[in-house]
């Protein structure tokens, strides 16, 4: 059934390419190009009608499934799940990112091609929050019978995402506070629960655990990585511990989005941001610029942090106006394309966190 759905998609995808005026892009094995505007809703209802109108693909399919090598075949959505199932897997299971690296995770949507691979793996792993709000729609367009999901909100305790002194509220909220409340909304859940390591440990362990369920013959590999890799973590952890510990400060300045939550609680700092995590807002007003430029200089931070793939303009304008230094703290959403062929990891970017905190804090 899997091989039915990947040649429909296929015949779909095809079809409107040369339906097109413009060039298309080749997509590399291990993700696609999230540019594309086709919605995750639009893409599903291609399944859909494909799927109604075509009922000649099943030997075609039936003979791309003999070119299969057999592997276990893992679908992520961001860097940190990518990572963490490589470290798990080695070379015994074919994982696959659909983020391009460089891309802007909170802004992605499928392509066709995208949800092929979801359908053909054996596990997809999302995190779960507003960043792939799509995957509802496209799960619920496909069949899942053979399909194992891995949601990384559902592996550990989460905290509502949360607007402190001197950040901008985002347009929804301010929305609402102009209207009333009619009516409670769902809190919104902060969705980066990997930016803390105690919590990528649990995650770790979790994802191991469903790995050796489906692929029982490298059940002991897996648990001898994810234990290797577990160990890597919990120096981390370490690190971070004896960073703070030692600190003449336990306070933070990110001058743009913030998504440390878990790694703030984690470690017991204090913060002031511009944005909350999932903001698409990239403009600060006046108002919050000042109000972090004065913290700066109250507080005497030495550092004003940017998170990864920034355009760093708001970091850079304070650091110039107070003499602070502008760095980058990793949220590791994502990495740059550079980086990711030179064969950066989750443990490697946040070694250099550790480094930029130890500065930040003394």
């Amino acid at each position: 059934m899997k091989k039915i759905w990947s040649v429909i998609l296929t015949a779909a995808m095809a079809a409107a390419v040369l339906s097109a005026c413009g060039s298309t892009g080749n997509s590399s094995a291990q993700n696609t190009n999230p540019g594309n505007t086709e919605t995750a809703s639009s893409a599903a209802e291609t399944v859909q009608q494909s799927s109604a109108s075509d009922s000649s693909v099943s030997s075609a399919s039936e003979a791309a499934g003999n070119s299969d090598d057999g592997k276990l075949s893992v679908v992520c959505t961001n860097f940190p799940e990518y990572d963490f199932a490589r470290q798990i897997t080695g070379d015994d299971a074919e994982v696959t990112m659909l983020l391009k690296p460089g891309a802007e995770s909170h802004t992605y949507e499928p392509t066709p091609e995208d949800i092929i691979r979801i359908q053909d793996s054996d596990l997809f792993i999302y995190v779960g929050g507003d960043s792939d709000e799509w995957v509802a729609d496209v799960l619920s367009s496909m069949d899942q019978s053979e399909l194992k999901v891995f949601r990384l909100m559902d592996q550990v305790n989460t905290v509502e995402e949360e607007t402190v002194e001197g950040m901008e509220p985002e347009e929804e909220e301010e929305a609402e506070g102009e209207e009333g409340a009619e009516g409670e909304e769902e809190a919104e859940m902060d969705e980066h629960v990997w930016t803390s390591p105690v919590n990528a440990i649990t995650i770790v362990r979790k994802m191991a655990g469903a790995l050796e369920a489906l692929d029982p013959e490298n059940k002991e590999t897996y648990s001898s990585n994810a234990e290797a890799y577990i160990d890597e973590l919990e120096k981390l952890d370490d690190q971070f511990k004896d960073v703070v510990d030692n600190a003449k400060r336990k306070e933070i300045i990110v001058a743009d989005r913030f998504p440390f939550r878990y790694f703030c609680d984690e470690y017991g700092l204090t913060y002031y941001a511009a944005f909350p995590g999932c903001s698409t807002d990239t403009q600060p007003s006046a108002k919050t610029v000042a109000f972090l430029t004065d913290k700066v200089k109250e507080d005497h931070i030495p550092v004003v942090f940017h998170i990864e793939l920034s355009n760093e303009e708001m970091a850079d304008s304070i650091a110039e106006s107070t003499g602070a230094k502008s760095e980058l703290l990793n949220a590791v959403h994502n990495v740059s394309d550079e980086d990711f062929k030179a064969g950066a990891t989750y443990v490697s970017l946040m070694q250099h966190n550790v480094e930029a905190l130890r500065e930040a804090l003394n």
